[in-house]
C-alpha cells in the first residue's frame, strides 16, 4: 500500500464532475417553461440542422469557386531519415542480420499503421551499414546508404 494513501482520502479533480442542468423547474431558475430551447418553431424541435442556410440567398460554399482537386491515388507515405536509422541502431532495437522495413517499424512503434508505405529520404548521416527495404527512396539517400555498406531493397 501507498504510504499515506487511504481509501477515504481519494478524490475526483476538480472539474470532473458538472452537476447536470434540471431543466423546467418554474420562471425563477432561468431554465423554466421553454428549458432554454427559446419560443416555438422549427429550432425549438429536435432534429434541426440549419448550419449553412442563409435564408434562401445562394450560400457562401456555392457562391466560392473549387479549387485544386484531391489525388484518390496518393500514398500515405512514412518518411524514414538517416536520424531515425541512427536512433534504431543506437538504442539496439534492431536484430542481427535483420532488416528495416515496415512491419519492423510498426513493431518498435516508429511508423503508424494507417501509413501504407516507406520513403527513405537523405537527411541526417549514418556511419554503420544496415539493409532498408523501402517503396522508393531518394538518389542521394540510396547512394548514402551504399556508401556505408548497406543496401537497399526496393519493393
Amino acid at each position: 500500500m501507498v504510504a499515506g494513501l487511504k481509501l477515504n482520502d481519494i478524490r475526483d479533480n476538480k472539474g470532473a464532475r458538472q452537476k447536470t442542468k434540471l431543466l423546467g423547474r418554474g420562471i425563477g431558475s432561468g431554465l423554466g417553461k421553454t428549458s432554454g430551447r427559446g419560443g416555438k418553431g422549427q429550432t425549438a424541435r429536435s432534429g434541426v440542422s440549419l448550419n449553412g442556410f442563409e435564408g434562401g440567398q445562394t450560400p457562401l460554399y456555392r457562391r466560392l469557386p473549387k479549387r485544386g482537386f484531391v489525388n484518390v491515388h496518393r500514398m500515405k507515405m512514412y518518411e524514414l531519415d538517416f536520424f531515425k536509422i541512427s536512433r534504431i541502431l543506437k538504442g539496439g532495437l534492431l536484430p542481427k542480420d535483420a532488416a528495416i522495413d515496415k512491419s519492423f517499424l510498426i513493431k518498435i512503434g516508429y511508423m503508424p499503421k494507417s501509413a501504407e508505405s516507406v520513403s527513405l529520404i537523405a537527411n541526417g548521416s549514418i556511419s554503420s551499414p544496415v539493409r532498408v527495404v523501402a517503396t522508393r527512396s531518394s538518389a542521394k539517400a540510396k547512394k548514402m546508404l551504399e556508401e556505408t555498406g548497406g543496401s537497399l531493397v526496393v519493393e
